[in-house]
C-alpha cells in the first residue's frame, strides 16, 4: 500500500491493525498526527453562497473596464493567505499522541516522569510543550496512571475528568462504561457536574448512564497489567468486548443474553483457557472458526 493510501485510510479511520503499524513507520508520522489533532479545533466559516454569487455577478456587468490590476492583487492575496496559514500552523499546540492496537499494551513516560500504561485499543494525547504549566492528558479507552507529585494532573475523557496531585489510578472509558479505580493517594472525579473523591480501594462506575456502587477492593494495580482482565458484577457484553480487544477476534453472541451479570476473569495468554473462564460460569458453549468465536447456550 502506498504512502498516500495509508494516509487516506488513516484520515477515514479505516486502518487495520497491520496498516496502523505500517502508518506509524512513516517518516512524517509525528507531523501528520500533530497536524490532524491541531486542526480538529478549527471550523470553516459559514459562507452565504447566494449573497456571494449576487455580488460577483453584479460586478461582472461592466466588463469594458481594464482588469490588469486584478492579477497582481490576487497574487498578493494568495501570498498573504499562505503566510497566515503557515503562521497559524506554526503557533498551533504541539500535541503528542500515542495509540495501541488490539492485543497490545504500551508504557509511556510523560515529561514529568509520570507513567501511563495503555491497555489495548486505547489512545492518549497531550501537549508536551506546555506540560510543565498544565499537566493535562486526553484519554480514549483504558489506561493505568502513576502520577509524579506536582501540580494538578487532569485526565480528560468523554464522560468525565479525573483530577489528582500525585497518585496511582486506573481510568476506563468504553462506550457506555466509565470507571475510575484509586490504588494510592486520592482521586477526584467530575462527571456531569457531580464531584466525587476516591480513596485507595474505591471505584467510581457509570454504566449505561447510571452510577453503580461497589464494595471496596484493596488491590495494588489493575489485573490487566499482569495480562488478566477481571470483572465484578458487569454485563457479559463488557467481558466479550474486552476479550475481542485482547485476542483480535470477533465474537458472535447474537443468541446469548449479553445483559447477564458476570463476575470473574480471563487470561490474555491462552485463548482456550480464557474462553472456558467466560463460558463455564455463564453456562455457555463456544465454537472457534478462524478469526471468530461463536457463543451458544449450554
Amino acid at each position: 500500500m502506498t504512502r498516500e493510501e495509508l494516509i487516506q485510510k488513516w484520515l477515514d479511520h479505516a486502518l487495520t491493525p497491520q496498516e496502523l503499524e505500517a502508518f506509524k513507520q512513516l517518516d512524517d508520522y509525528e507531523e501528520l498526527t500533530k497536524m490532524h489533532n491541531a486542526l480538529q479545533s478549527f471550523k470553516a466559516p459559514i459562507a452565504d453562497v447566494e449573497t456571494a454569487y449576487e455580488t460577483v455577478t453584479s460586478k461582472r456587468k461592466d466588463t469594458s473596464k481594464p482588469t490588469s490590476w486584478l492579477k497582481p492583487l490576487l497574487r498578493i492575496a494568495a501570498i498573504l493567505v499562505i503566510g497566515f496559514g503557515a503562521y497559524m500552523y506554526a503557533t498551533l499546540p504541539s500535541l503528542t499522541t500515542v495509540e495501541t492496537v488490539v492485543a497490545n499494551k504500551e508504557l509511556l513516560k510523560l515529561p514529568d516522569a509520570s507513567e501511563v500504561t495503555l491497555n489495548a485499543v486505547s489512545s492518549v494525547s497531550f501537549n508536551e510543550d506546555t506540560w510543565n504549566e498544565q499537566r493535562e492528558i486526553n484519554l480514549k479507552g483504558e489506561a493505568y496512571f502513576k502520577v509524579a507529585k506536582g501540580a494538578t494532573f487532569n485526565v480528560v475523557t468523554e464522560d468525565g475528568i479525573v483530577t489528582v496531585l500525585g497518585t496511582q489510578f486506573n481510568v476506563k472509558q468504553r462506550n457506555d462504561l466509565f470507571e475510575v479505580f484509586c490504588y494510592e493517594g486520592s482521586v477526584s472525579v467530575t462527571h456531569n457536574s457531580e464531584k466525587v473523591v476516591l480513596t485507595p480501594g474505591q471505584r467510581y462506575l457509570i454504566l449505561d448512564g447510571k452510577q453503580i456502587r461497589n464494595e471496596e477492593e484493596m488491590l495494588k494495580e489493575p489485573t490487566w497489567i499482569r495480562n488478566e482482565s477481571s470483572f465484578k458484577s458487569l454485563p457479559l457484553r463488557e467481558v466479550i468486548q474486552e476479550f475481542e480487544r485482547q485476542y483480535d477476534v470477533t465474537v458472535d453472541a447474537k443468541n446469548v443474553d449479553l445483559s447477564q451479570v458476570f463476575t470473574g476473569s480471563f487470561t490474555h495468554t491462552d485463548i482456550d483457557m480464557a474462553l472456558k473462564s467466560i463460558t463455564i460460569p455463564s453456562q455457555l458453549k463456544y465454537q472457534k472458526k478462524q478469526k471468530s468465536i461463536i457463543l451458544k447456550r449450554d
